[in-house]
């Protein structure tokens, strides 16, 4: 189980490294005018909305967070000073 956790980070990590250089055509057909999907970190991944997704309707309670939860919400803080 802990080879298929590991394997489904990596292919997270690629697709989350190819979604991040994604851009958009805001021109048109004839001349298109390429910009990218995501402006900055926090239009990628905003770190609050998923904070207040864990906490659910009460208090926050880290307690309820699995490890990896705890160690993903670290590394999105650290992500969130260099980024955003």
């Amino acid at each position: 189980m802990a080879q298929i956790d590991k394997q489904y980070d990596m292919h997270m990590q690629a697709w989350l490294n190819h979604q991040v250089t994604a851009n958009k055509n805001v021109g048109s057909k004839d001349k298109p005018k390429m910009e990218p999907v995501f402006k900055d970190f926090k239009s990628f991944f905003d770190y609050e909305k998923a904070i207040k997704s864990l906490e659910g309707p009460s208090k926050p309670n880290k307690s309820n967070l699995t490890d990896r939860q705890k160690r993903m919400v670290e590394a999105a803080k650290i992500l969130n000073k260099k980024g955003g």
